[in-house]
């Protein structure tokens, strides 16, 4: 099944909260996931940067830190959730207001804008969408060995079903099971992803990108 782009918060068995986030793209497969300086950001691949002319939605962070919190979404709402989060604002509000002021991606999709955030110690995480015809945001409980998962199309509400078996060692194994572990292993077209992982006090950032063909000339 393809649902497009997917976020999720878990807990490992271990209890250690995690946040993930996969592209799942059609029609803009050449991205990768890339770590910079503290935050991940979805990029195009070597050869094709002219794809963001195309379509301005393609590129963005998807992951940030924000105090004790990591936050994963599909775009450009990244940067405000994390900085109205690092101001104080509570973080379903941060979503709810940034989520509103913001609104579905105004492609020929009407993409909605998904996104996650989970703490680093505690027992609820959110996740929340802006569609086309609601506004939704959630507190999600976390539970050892479990994520729950939300995507742009199709699993685009914040369902109880939408959960699976989790685990990871380390931040680079959460990323990869964003592509291919659990239920999320069962959802077609992955491109690449990005994870958040409590470790010895704060979060662990890790990518993983699934292999793509080298570049052809440029024409």
């Amino acid at each position: 099944m393809y649902v497009g782009r997917i976020v999720a918060i878990g807990r490992t068995r271990a209890g250690r909260n995690a946040a993930l986030y996969r592209v799942s793209s059609r029609s803009f497969p050449n991205r990768r996931a890339v770590e910079n300086a503290g935050c991940i950001a979805v990029v195009p691949r070597a050869g094709h940067e002219g794809d963001v002319q195309k379509n301005p939605y393609i590129a963005y962070h998807c992951l940030r830190i924000a105090r004790d919190l990591a936050v994963a979404t599909n775009g450009s709402h990244t940067d405000p959730i994390a900085e109205k989060i690092a101001a104080g604002t509570p973080p379903r509000d941060a979503l709810a207001q940034t989520l509103l002021a913001l609104d579905y991606e105004k492609d020929d999709y009407r993409t909605p804008r998904i996104a996650a955030v989970v703490p680093l110690a505690g027992d609820t995480g959110w996740l929340a969408i802006v569609r086309a015809d609601a506004l939704v945001v959630k507190e999600v409980p976390l539970a050892a060995g479990r994520a729950t998962w939300l995507a742009t199309y199709e699993a685009n509400d914040v369902r109880d079903s939408q959960s699976t078996d989790f685990d990871a060692a380390d931040a680079a194994a959460a990323a990869r099971f964003a592509i291919d572990g659990g239920e999320l292993g069962k959802l077609t077209h992955p491109v690449t992803s990005a994870a958040a992982l409590a470790t010895g006090g704060a979060f662990a950032l890790a990518t993983f990108s699934v292999e793509a063909p080298e570049p052809g000339p440029a024409r």
